[in-house]
């Protein structure tokens, strides 16, 4: 509670503006359908999940503000347990929804296809992993997600999950793994697709020196598909070195 912040990326010109302030508990409000940290808000009402944002980005300081709407298109009832011992869950809320965005600083508006999931545990992800690879891809009808991870004891999970248009989900087998160019940073990229198919990196999002997050075009079970692909290194992530980076992206507020 003493360590909250909303994060919000956008990529793309005008409007590539990065905001993750950290604010402590005197700032944070939350109940069964709220959470409010600092300015910015989560709110559910009915099934439909809205959020206001208004942020001042780092490190470069442009103002985020504005309105989002998420409607899923349904709910997944399901978690996901990440460990044998159950410290880190992953919870894929709505695995498609509709998207609405409408900010009035920068001056952006669309609409599209969105994801909605959360992870949450007992202990510090660095504490339970050394690595993991995630990605998600929409389908025609369905949702698809990948997700593979190694533990600080070096076991391996891998699962992989098909969703369709309600939230249902049905375990599948994991298509075999693609290595694309590592990012400048020199992070490892895997990504799961359908073998003898080529897989374009439509751009690089983050490129940082513990986490990378790839958009990519790829076939998957036959269905061409826009991909979002994260690859996260704990061990990286836990260096002092790194740690000493992290207030230039992410300040700490006391407003």
């Amino acid at each position: 509670m003493n360590h909250c912040a909303i994060n919000i990326a956008l990529y793309g010109r005008p409007g590539a503006r990065w905001a993750m302030t950290e604010r402590g508990r005197s700032k944070v409000l939350r109940s069964g359908s709220v959470l409010q940290v600092g300015p910015s808000s989560l709110r559910w009402h009915g099934d439909i999940l809205e959020i206001d944002i208004d942020e001042v980005g780092a490190p470069i300081p442009k103002r985020i503000r504005g309105s989002i709407r998420v409607t899923p298109s349904g709910f997944c009832a399901r978690s996901f347990m990440l460990d044998a011992a159950g410290h880190h869950v992953w919870q894929p809320i709505a695995p498609r929804a509709r998207i609405d965005v409408q900010l009035d600083t920068p001056d952006l508006d669309w609409s599209g296809s969105a994801y909605l999931d959360s992870n949450y545990g007992a202990e510090p992800l660095e504490t339970g992993f050394r690595e993991w690879t995630w990605s998600r891809a929409h389908l025609a009808r369905d949702a698809i997600v990948f997700y593979d991870a190694q533990l600080s004891d070096a076991s391996k999970v891998s699962m992989a999950f098909r969703f369709d248009a309600v939230g249902r989900a049905q375990t599948i087998e994991p298509l075999p793994w693609t290595k694309l160019p590592s990012t400048a940073w020199r992070i490892s990229r895997n990504v799961r697709t359908d073998a003898g198919h080529a897989i374009e990196v439509r751009r690089t999002l983050e490129d940082t020196p513990f986490y990378a997050r790839t958009h990519t075009t790829a076939q998957i079970f036959g269905e061409p598909a826009e991909c979002f692909h994260e690859s996260l290194s704990l061990e990286r992530f836990a260096s002092p070195f790194v740690r000493a980076m992290l207030p230039f992206r992410m300040p700490r507020s006391l407003f």
